[in-house]
Formats: C-alpha cells, sequence, structure tokens
C-alpha cells in the first residue's frame, strides 16, 4: 500500500499539473539569458555545453558523495547508494548570486566495463522527492542498473532542496476538517477560497524568496547542471508523470544535450488549467468505470452508489475510531489512491462497502496516505512544494464564476469527481503571491534524438490523450508514441511489452517504430 501511495504522488488529484513556457518576469525559456539554457553540441564528459554564463564555482562542482541519511519516515538506503549535492543558482538571470543546494541520490552502475552513463529520475507530483523515492522502486531498475548509474534528486523547493513550508500541521488538520472541497452554499464558498487564499500567503510568509523561482523551466536547468557535475555528455532521463513534463522541458531547452529519454504517463502539454481539470476528471471516470465493470457491478450503477455515499458524507461525514470525522473531500481523496494501481483495486472494495455500513476508518486510511499524514498527526510538504511549483508554472488564475461555468459539464464528465475538479480550478492558486509562467508548455526539440513516450490507454491521472500530443509537440522524428493497452499510472514494471521496449532502448539504443502498441 505504501508503494501504491507513493506512486499516487507523481500526479496528486489536487494539484493540477501546469505548462512551463517563460517570461520576462520569471526569467523563463521565452529568450535568451545568462543561463538561461541556450543549447550547446555535447562534448567531451562533463562539458559545459549549454551553460554559458554560469560562474566556475558552479561549473567546476564536483560531488561529494557519502553514506545516506535515513529519511524522516523511512529507512536509510542500503550501502550501495551514495547522496550528495551540487549548488545551483536560484535565479538563472542572476548566475553569480544566491545559490541553492539540490540533493542527490545514486546506485552506481554494477558493469564498469559496459556502462553507459548516468540515468537521472524523477518520479512527479510536483513535489515527490526523488531522494526518498529512488531506492524504493530501484528493484524496477535493476537490469538498468547493470549498465547505468541510477541517480535522482530532490527537486529545487522539494524535500532536501530547500522544501517548500507553507503550513504547520495543525493548520493542514483544520483546513482538512472545516473546508468543504465542493461548496454548496455561498457560505461554504467564501471559506474554501479564503483557505485558498490563506495557504498562498503561507508560502509567501514562510518561503516567499524561493516560491518565484521554483518553475519547472528552473528545474530543467538545474539538470543540465546535474548532468555536467556527473560527468555526462547527455542527459539520460526517465520521467513518470509530473517527470514528462519535466523531461520535456529539459529536451525543450537542451536538445543537443538530451540522451536517451523515456516519459511514462504522460502529461499534455497543450492543455492549460482548465484542460488538465478536464483530462484528470475523464481520466479518474474512466478508471473508477473499469473498476466497477471488472467487479460486474457496471459503471453506470457503481458510480451511482458513489455519488449516493459522498452526497451522504457531505451533509454528514462519518466519525471513525480515532475520531476524527471522514468528510466528502477525504473520501474522494481515499477513493482516487487504489484507482492508481489495477492491484489495488479490492482495496477500494473493501474501504467502500465499510463506509457504506457506517464504518470509515479504510477510506480515511487511504486518504491518509495520499497525504502524507502519519498515524501521530505529521503531514509532509510535498503538497506544499506541488502547489508552489504549480503555480510558478502558471499564469492563469480562474475565478470562481469560471469555475461554477464548469460545474455542468464536469458532472456530466463524472458525478463522483467533476464537482471536485472543477472547484479545484479556483481554489487552486487563488490570489498566488507569484506570477506564473504561462498557460501551456512548448516541448518542441528540434535536433534532439528519439525520446520514447508513453501513454496507458486506462490511466487515470495522466489520460492516454495527453501522450498523443506530446509526441506530436516534440517534433517530428523526436517523439516516438508507444501506446500500453491496460490500466493504472505508469507502464513500466507493469507491462512487460513496454518494459522490453524501454530496456531496449537505453541499454542498447533501439527505437521502436513510433506508434507501437503493447496489449
Amino acid at each position: 500500500m505504501r508503494a501504491v501511495a507513493a506512486a499516487a504522488t507523481a500526479a496528486l488529484v489536487a494539484g493540477l499539473v501546469t505548462g512551463c513556457q517563460g517570461d520576462e518576469a520569471t526569467g523563463g525559456s521565452g529568450g535568451p539569458s545568462a543561463g538561461s539554457g541556450a543549447s550547446g553540441m555535447p562534448g567531451e564528459p562533463g562539458s559545459t555545453a549549454g551553460m554559458p554564463g554560469l560562474p566556475a564555482a558552479l561549473t567546476g562542482q564536483k560531488p561529494r558523495w557519502e553514506r545516506c541519511e535515513a529519511p524522516e519516515d523511512g529507512e536509510e538506503p542500503g550501502p550501495d547508494w551514495r547522496c550528495a549535492s551540487v549548488k545551483v543558482p536560484l535565479d538563472y538571470r542572476k548566475p553569480d548570486g544566491e545559490t541553492l543546494s539540490v540533493a542527490l541520490i545514486r546506485k552506481e552502475a554494477r558493469d564498469k566495463k559496459g556502462r553507459v552513463g548516468s540515468l537521472l529520475f524523477n518520479f512527479g507530483g510536483p513535489g515527490a522527492s526523488g531522494v526518498e523515492m529512488l531506492p524504493g522502486f530501484a528493484p524496477d531498475y535493476e537490469r538498468l542498473n547493470g549498465r547505468y548509474d541510477l541517480v535522482s534528486f530532490d527537486p529545487r523547493g522539494v524535500g532536501g532542496s530547500s522544501a517548500v513550508v507553507c503550513r504547520s500541521d495543525e493548520e493542514m488538520a483544520s483546513a482538512e476538517a472545516r473546508i468543504d472541497l465542493t461548496p454548496d452554499t455561498p457560505t461554504e464558498e467564501a471559506a474554501y477560497l479564503e483557505d485558498g487564499s490563506a495557504f498562498g500567503a503561507g508560502c509567501a510568509r514562510r518561503s516567499g524568496k524561493l516560491i518565484p523561482h521554483v518553475t519547472t523551466s528552473n528545474t530543467a536547468r538545474d539538470m543540465d547542471v546535474i548532468r555536467h557535475v556527473l560527468g555526462d555528455a547527455d542527459l539520460n532521463y526517465f520521467g513518470i508523470s509530473y517527470g514528462t513534463q519535466l523531461g520535456a522541458a529539459y529536451a525543450h531547452l537542451f536538445p543537443k544535450n538530451t540522451g536517451r529519454t523515456v516519459l511514462d504517463a504522460v502529461v499534455d502539454p497543450t492543455a492549460d488549467s482548465k484542460g488538465h481539470a478536464r483530462h484528470q476528471t475523464t481520466g479518474f471516470q474512466r478508471a473508477l468505470n473499469n473498476y466497477f465493470e471488472s467487479t460486474g457491478e457496471g459503471a453506470e450503477a457503481g458510480t451511482a452508489r458513489v455519488a449516493r455515499l459522498l452526497k451522504r458524507l457531505d451533509a454528514q461525514p462519518l466519525v471513525t475510531g480515532d475520531g476524527r470525522k471522514l468528510t466528502e473531500g477525504l473520501a474522494l481523496t481515499g477513493i482516487v489512491l487504489p484507482l492508481y494501481s489495477e492491484s489495488s483495486w479490492p482495496l477500494l472494495t473493501e474501504a467502500l462497502k465499510d463506509a457504506e455500513d457506517g464504518r470509515g476508518d479504510a477510506l480515511l486510511e487511504l486518504a491518509d496516505m495520499y497525504n502524507d499524514r502519519d498515524p501521530s498527526g505529521h503531514y509532509g510538504t510535498d503538497s506544499h512544494s506541488q502547489r508552489a511549483i504549480s503555480c510558478a508554472d502558471t499564469d492563469q488564475r480562474p475565478t470562481a464564476a469560471e469555475a461554477k461555468a464548469l460545474l455542468p459539464e464536469f458532472r456530466r464528465i463524472s458525478p463522483v469527481f467533476g464537482e471536485f475538479l472543477a472547484w479545484d480550478t479556483a481554489g487552486w492558486c487563488v490570489n498566488w503571491p507569484v506570477k506564473g509562467e504561462a498557460a501551456t508548455q512548448d516541448v518542441s526539440a528540434p535536433g534532439a534524438g528519439p525520446i520514447l513516450v508513453v501513454g496507458t490507454t486506462g490511466d487515470p491521472a495522466t489520460p492516454y490523450e495527453g501522450a498523443q500530443k506530446m509526441a506530436d509537440g516534440l517534433g517530428e522524428g523526436v517523439g516516438v508514441l508507444i501506446t500500453n493497452k491496460g490500466e493504472g499510472h505508469g507502464a513500466y514494471g507493469t507491462s512487460r511489452c513496454v518494459t522490453r521496449l524501454v530496456d531496449d532502448y537505453l541499454l542498447r539504443g533501439k527505437v521502436p517504430s513510433d506508434g507501437t502498441t503493447c496489449s
């Protein structure tokens, strides 16, 4: 179940993944600037191609790899893992100015003679800690570890890399208990929007210097610094969910430095904030439909049953064993989590039955896993980082009136998830203290080599259609679409066909035909 919760971190339902084009205000990819990612030809290992304007103090770094410390709520990685950090500019427009420390983790390749290089992972979010997640998922990449150093990192604003903090545990718990995520009255609506504003104000108060600079495009620039200090001529990369958005941003900024790249569970780069909400409404309802079809109940009947349960919880939350209440919003979150993986569907069956029988503990436990809340009431900061990064990336700030206008359409798409995701468009970045970059993402990468784009037809969080848009956007001869006919968020490690194609590409350089289908 912890593995499912970690996988779900790759695309948290409450955080709509947004685009990352640049503008003058945030130093994005809209024009050249010192260290802004003008692409260069790959050179000798560790070359500074693509990094004009960065000072020698940054380009001359040598990471000090030391034994990793145990994360706050986990175990220390095994002895084969080593951790380090690298310095990157806080503001790439001022490369000689203040710096940030980016946390890294690495497990070296077993075959030193046949070593290809480093393979950098991002597991999504935005907000997921690669330093914590890679050791847990490393068994899936055992074959790749034969010839690659497995490497991951905490992006700027995340975990060990100056994590954005916006609220205390007490404030998180209070909002969770009292804010209705599908407001039905003017009073609930006002409280919902005020809470969104308060969240942003908390980010500004606690992390104000950082939040203008936690954009995806800046993290992509950090990845080029990582490439350089690791001694690689090209960046070999594996991105999942939001990690596909980040990988595409890198390819757009540094096409000549882009090595073998895999994008799995792909974000649609053409969608704005409302479009992403629409996609997730479609994707989660599609997964719920598939779940109910698998049980024999049928999609229509099962959806109606869940909608009735949520309506009852909206009017009267269930008191659980520890005295906390299962609200409609927490129940929605608990339902979302097992939809990320078909192997977790039996947990959803049990939790729904318990809630209908008046016991909300199982759904609340699932919601807590999703929200990174431990039994003591301590919350992780992934959701803080996620909102800060998402709102720095998008310049869209939908109003309450615009959210209300979406309600009829979204309810038609999903009687379960539609209302929540329509309102989320207005609540997520309301009165955000930082101007965002752009509505959508430019992923064109002329000059880059082939990039594998893997979409799963039953993906709940990043629907398959986004993979098609990403492959087209990368450009002819760059985006190579692989269709996985199946369920779940991400295909590598669950589909033998996809795993074989990806391994052959990363280990042997064998590029599959564009449009290949795995079933």
